[in-house]
């Protein structure tokens, strides 16, 4: 999970990167999956030693849920915008779509794997 958290903190960096870069650097928010990335990222590699594997991966999952919390209601207004709506920024809630995706594919495969721990454990 340590590596898998490691490839999502580069994903959200580059992907604030690019929104920030690439589409609209009129506003410092375009960064924001930089700014969740990172300590993702930085989580990650604390992981890979197990005596930090734990506490790394759950602070880990709870930035992913607060990231998710945080961008949910651009994936509503991303699927809103598919049916037809139009928004000012269509690019900003793309971003936050694709954000709110990542932290949930995160979330999935981070508690899968505290349920498997903790059955690998038991037995």
């Amino acid at each position: 999970m340590a590596k898998f958290s490691i490839a999502f903190g580069i994903i959200l960096i580059i992907l604030g990167l690019v929104s920030y870069f690439g589409i609209s650097s009129e506003s410092i928010t375009a960064l924001i999956p930089t700014f969740l990335g990172i300590p993702i990222l930085i989580l990650g590699w604390l992981a890979t030693n197990e005596k930090y594997l734990k506490h790394a991966m759950h602070a880990a999952a709870v930035l992913m849920l607060l990231g998710f919390a945080g961008t949910v209601s651009g994936l509503f207004k991303f699927f809103r915008m598919i049916g037809g709506e139009v928004f000012d920024r269509p690019s900003a809630i793309t971003i936050q779509a694709i954000m709110a995706v990542l932290c949930l594919i995160f979330l999935v495969f981070a508690i899968k794997s505290f349920i498997d721990a903790r059955r690998k454990k038991s037995e």
